[in-house]
């Protein structure tokens, strides 16, 4: 899973996706972020003694385990992250005017890394996740198979209209 500083996550869960950097209760404007769950307690040690800001949700359900999750930044100023969505139609990198679309994927698989940021203000100091590398397979419906080899218009476009179906006239108010 560590790799040097880096953390590498296969097969991540994401919780609280917020890849447009939406305004809310927990968020500032223009903020992109994710929380990605830590899959093993003795990860979640060494995390904690690393300095990471690792959080945990208490369980659901009587008998449950808690969830130790960490919050990644998706900041495209200094290194943007490389993110690519996999189909079956192949691989596609996307950018920063593309990246919301992530909110509301249906994603099959994702595997990620992080990279550290160390930081320390007024005394504290700790270690935030931001996002390096992203690989999101999507999970493709019925319909989506059917049509994957349907080739795509690309877009701004303009139509072709034929002449002769035209009446001219102005508009009056």
């Amino acid at each position: 899973m560590a790799n040097g500083e880096h953390i590498t996550f296969d097969d991540a869960r994401l919780l609280f996706k917020n890849f447009a950097g939406k305004e809310t209760k927990f968020n500032r404007e223009g903020d992109r972020n994710f929380c990605v769950v830590i899959p093993k307690d003795d990860i979640v040690e060494q995390l904690l003694e690393d300095g990471w800001n690792v959080k945990t949700l208490a369980p659901r359900e009587e008998g449950d385990d808690p969830l130790h999750y960490m919050k990644v930044s998706v900041s495209y100023k200094g290194r943007p992250p490389k993110i690519v969505i996999i189909t079956s139609r192949g691989r596609t990198d996307i950018d920063q005017d593309l990246v919301s679309m992530l909110d509301f994927a249906d994603m099959a698989k994702v595997d990620l890394i992080v990279r550290p940021y160390h930081w320390t203000v007024k005394g504290d100091s700790g270690v935030s996740a931001y996002l390096k590398t992203m690989f999101v397979t999507i999970r493709e419906d019925e319909l989506e198979l059917r049509y994957a080899d349907v080739p795509e218009i690309a877009y701004p476009r303009t139509l072709a209209i034929e002449s002769g179906n035209f009446v001219d006239g102005e508009v009056i108010d």
